[in-house]
């Protein structure tokens, strides 16, 4: 008598994925057009100009005709740094900025974010007025701020009764405080981001630690910090990242005042000023861009192959 033996389920099974695994030609096309067009546009807008940018740095060009493209070598370099009046006033704002954005802007979100964690009627409503400013535009959050700051027309010295007289501070005007006046400005759009992230951090940390704190007999202030806080670190990253990005990259409210000049020079400003306009010089706002680029990209590396490397 001949008994038929079945084959083994799993070796069934295991060609049964290998079938499944085949793609089709129209799997394939949609792969293709879900990866290419999003690199595509990702080369176009993006890689391609930064590479365009880092070869026009060196060269002298007034953007007219390509047969007028000189090479400079470092030429733009040197003269940024030694002859540019601009450039070092603008790396300290910059500067002055992130400090601000860090120590001001961040720990206000971070407490607003503390704030509406907790159990308070009307939360969400808060959360929405909060995160308005998010949803706005930079050149927009300039001209609201505008008639806010405005010396005779605006909501500020109105309110406090110097609006048309010679009391009336000319808040974008006066030098020696409109970079104040915007940093403000900046900070209103800035902290409501930083709540939204850290509203998502305090959701994500596992009640069971509070709740350990607190049968040690710890404050709510000792808990917050020596708990709650270091267990967001993956959150305390990306805000020290879009801190120093906003920082670097901060261009739009102050080239709606002034167009970056009268003591709101940053370098964001400075390279829209060479290469946009009757008195474009190409070389120049490319050497600025590549400059702000690599003064972007070193303190974040460093800073992320730090945590990473820690963390492994």
């Amino acid at each position: 008598m001949t008994t038929t033996v079945a084959p083994p389920a799993r070796a069934v099974r295991a060609g049964g994925t290998r079938r499944s695994r085949l793609l089709t030609t129209p799997d394939k096309v949609t792969l293709v057009v879900m990866a290419g067009v999003p690199t595509l546009i990702q080369f176009v807008l993006v890689w391609a100009p930064m590479v365009l940018s880092i070869i026009l740095s060196f060269t002298k060009w007034n953007g007219l005709s390509l047969s007028d493209i000189k090479s400079a070598g470092l030429t733009n370099y040197q003269f940024i740094v030694k002859d540019y009046p601009p450039f070092w006033p603008a790396v300290a704002h910059n500067i002055i900025w992130l400090l601000f954005l860090a120590c001001v802007a961040t720990p206000l979100g971070l407490l607003l974010a503390v704030l509406l964690d907790q159990a308070i009627r009307g939360s969400r409503i808060y959360q929405s007025i909060f995160f308005v400013p998010v949803m706005l535009s930079l050149p927009l959050i300039g001209i609201i701020w505008q008639l806010m700051y405005a010396r005779n027309e605006g909501f500020i010295n109105n309110i406090t009764g110097i609006a048309n007289t010679p009391a009336a501070i000319d808040w974008f005007g006066n030098s020696s405080v409109n970079l104040w006046a915007a940093l403000i400005a900046a900070t209103w759009r800035h902290a409501g981001y930083i709540m939204v992230l850290y509203l998502a951090g305090l959701k994500g940390v596992d009640p069971s630690l509070r709740e350990a704190a607190a049968v040690d007999g710890a404050s709510a202030v000792q808990t917050f910090f020596r708990v709650v806080f270091p267990a967001m670190k993956p959150i305390n990253i990306v805000v020290v990242v879009i801190t120093i990005i906003e920082a670097l990259r901060a261009f739009d409210i102050v080239y709606i005042i002034n167009r970056g000049t009268n003591g709101l020079e940053l370098i964001g400003a400075l390279v829209v000023q060479n290469l946009v306009g009757e008195g474009q010089v190409i070389g120049i706002g490319s050497a600025l861009a590549v400059m702000l680029l690599v003064v972007s990209l070193v303190p974040i590396t460093i800073y992320l192959s730090r945590v990473f490397g820690s963390e492994d």
